[in-house]
């Protein structure tokens, strides 16, 4: 992630969850990013100023008319420069002023002079979260384009349980994410991307599937958001955290991809096919666990739709199709094979054998195949192939 060239400012306000604002603060000047942490007076309560100082490299700001910051006027400046402005955790009483127009600290003072993206993000007791005069005012929030984050539920600082939790950092940093990784090269566009193995059940118990991780499919279905498209993410099973900002569907086998795929299809302007299908599903499920006998066990295959080919047979006119072609041999031949016999526009391709290839890790080796033109890309993350295979095909588009 690259985020040089980005000004953020955090906002931080008197909640005990200002302690995570540290490891936000941090990720985000680790990809380069120039933040500048606001706090309010409460806030220093909880956590020292000098700790986003150090973090960031940037002086922490609390006092609105503290001597030692160069900025001309301070909180003008720093708005003018800010390509967005989390205030997380946000009280009730910052919520109550950013409402209603109330400057009378740093923070609220700089929030008024932002015309860059706002988000808050909620952080106090369930009860007074479900005050109704809370919830007018983070609707009139709203109402001036503020996003507000839902918070997560569990056991609060104070032992009630309830909604008002501050969610996790990791979730935090995706909301910045979405607005600032990339341009919005694909907003627009609609993209459904498959990932993930399928399993398909011989009995309660068995199943026969592959290693799939869904690694490929998740990365770059987390590009595509990012990028702005409206993206599907059909998943067989995997161990990942789902791709924020985007529709998961949840799928277990090929027939259940098939129907997902297929029933949403025709609305797609682009679909990337990355999952590891079945070939082969038993053709006998039994309701009741197979007991093991004594000698060999055979379990009669039929063969499954071939979802791919389906999309290149019923494709609409200016969809673009992209297929995954995992092989051990002859990659290049039987990928162009496949391109072409299944009208699809272009086919990655990777050879399980090479070294930094293949199903688990977090790395890719693939080729890029189109119609026109063969191109090897070399080992790199599977976050960054995701990135280039998009950028081949923005150059595709009409």
């Amino acid at each position: 992630m690259n985020l040089k060239n980005k000004t953020v400012i955090l906002g931080v306000s008197g909640s005990i969850a200002a302690y995570k604002m540290a490891n936000v603060a941090s990720a985000l000047a680790k990809w380069g990013c120039d933040v500048h942490v606001i706090m309010t007076p409460n806030a220093t309560e909880i956590i020292a100023p000098m700790t986003f100082s150090t973090l960031t490299g940037n002086n922490c700001i609390v006092d609105t008319f503290d001597k030692t910051i160069n900025y001309n006027v301070a909180h003008v400046s720093l708005a003018k420069r800010a390509d967005l402005l989390m205030i997380a955790p946000a009280t009730a009483n910052v919520i109550a002023k950013l409402a209603h127009g109330l400057a009378d600290d740093m923070l609220t003072t700089t929030a008024l002079a932002c015309t860059c993206k706002k988000i808050v993000s909620p952080a106090m007791n369930t009860n007074m979260f479900h005050n109704p005069v809370v919830q007018d005012n983070l609707e009139i929030l709203r109402k001036y384009n503020f996003e507000i984050v839902q918070p997560d539920s569990g056991i609060l600082a104070c032992k009630d349980i309830g909604d008002g939790k501050l969610p996790k950092e990791e979730v935090l940093i995706d909301h910045i994410l979405k607005e600032i990784a990339f341009e919005k090269d694909l907003a627009g566009k609609k993209v459904l991307i498959t990932a993930g193995p399928t399993c398909e059940a011989i009995d309660p118990v068995r199943y026969i599937t592959n290693h799939s991780s869904g690694k490929m499919g998740y990365s770059l279905a987390r590009n595509a958001m990012l990028r702005g498209a409206e993206v599907t993410l059909v998943s067989g099973p995997t161990a990942l955290r789902p791709v924020p900002f985007v529709n998961m569907v949840n799928i277990v086998s090929a027939k259940d991809m098939f129907e997902a795929v297929s029933s949403r299809s025709e609305q797609q302007d682009i679909i990337i096919k990355a999952a590891a299908v079945a070939d082969y599903t038993p053709s006998d499920y039994s309701d009741e666990k197979v007991k093991k006998k004594e000698g060999a066990m055979n379990i009669a295959l039929d063969r499954t739709q071939d979802i791919l080919a389906w999309l290149g047979a019923n494709r609409r006119p200016g969809q673009f199709l992209c297929g995954f072609s995992m092989e051990t041999q002859n990659l290049l031949e039987n990928s162009q094979a496949k391109l072409i016999r299944k009208n699809v526009d272009m086919m990655i391709a990777n050879n399980l054998k090479v070294e930094g290839a293949g199903f688990s890790g977090d790395t890719n080796v693939v080729t890029v195949i189109t119609k026109d033109r063969v191109t090897e890309l070399p080992k790199q993350t599977k976050e960054d192939v995701a990135g280039q295979i998009l950028d081949t095909i923005l150059e595709c588009l009409p």
